[in-house]
């Protein structure tokens, strides 16, 4: 018989870490972070990807309550860019439920994860993709309600991503008017196409799922990644595709 011994540790991290903070509803971060730290003490890569972990659980728990309702859409949303096993699926619907019902505003969850990217600078990767995640659930319902685009402008600004980054990433998502490949992209349609393709193949080197396993960034990230990827490459395909006809 072949046992999985990542997976026997992530169950038994998982249950130690929910059986600290117990199932009653209110200042759930505070018990979360104080069971973290207490029991992940002397294993630092442990505690920041259960940090991690988390925060994202608790971002996007609270991403579906943004606009008021929670509905099945935003949580099938929540399981595609946020991957686990199988089996800790009811580990993480308790703790989903859980920092849904907290005190603690979104801004403390946002904060907190912040503190996890370790560049310390603007447009953090890691802290990208994160965003792209929740975005990802937001539209999930068939639109974005102006309460969740608020709250996802806040979570850009906790995550020091510049204003002019942050309207990169919403134009994969929101295209009221249709979707804007030059914008996708960051370019202007000005630039010579040369100039174009530089870009894209710089973007996409620099978030090319295997380049972010490299920098560490979590699994957990790896669905909005490859989301991320599909969105480059549509709108340079589009842009290719209008010049050649040019």
């Amino acid at each position: 018989m072949i046992i999985d011994f990542a997976c026997l540790q992530l169950s038994s991290l998982w249950e130690r870490l929910l059986g600290a903070i117990g199932d009653v509803a209110g200042n759930t971060l505070g018990r979360v972070v104080e069971a973290i730290r207490t029991l992940f003490e002397g294993d630092p890569e442990t505690r920041r990807k259960v940090s991690f972990s988390v925060a994202i659980i608790a971002l996007s728990a609270k991403m579906a309550k943004a606009d008021g309702v929670v509905n099945d859409a935003e949580v099938k949303a929540f399981r595609q860019i946020f991957d686990f096993p199988e089996e800790e699926a009811q580990n993480v619907a308790r703790l989903y439920n859980l920092a849904r019902q907290d005190v603690a505003g979104y801004e403390a969850y946002a904060e907190r994860l912040a503190g996890l990217c370790g560049s310390g600078q603007d447009n953090c990767q890691m802290l990208e993709s994160v965003i792209d995640g929740l975005f990802h659930i937001a539209k999930a319902d068939g639109l974005i309600h102006e309460r969740e685009l608020a709250f996802l402008g806040r979570i850009a600004e906790i995550f020091h991503i510049t204003e002019d980054h942050f309207e990169t990433i919403m134009a994969r998502h929101v295209h009221l008017d249709g979707r804007d490949p030059y914008r996708v992209l960051g370019v202007s349609r000005s630039d010579a196409f040369a100039e174009i393709r530089k870009r894209y193949r710089s973007l996409v080197a620099e978030h090319h799922p295997d380049r972010l396993i490299a920098r560490g960034v979590p699994m957990e990230l790896h669905a909005a990644a490859n989301e991320r990827m599909a969105a480059l490459n549509a709108a340079y395909a589009a842009i290719e595709k209008e010049r050649r006809a040019a």
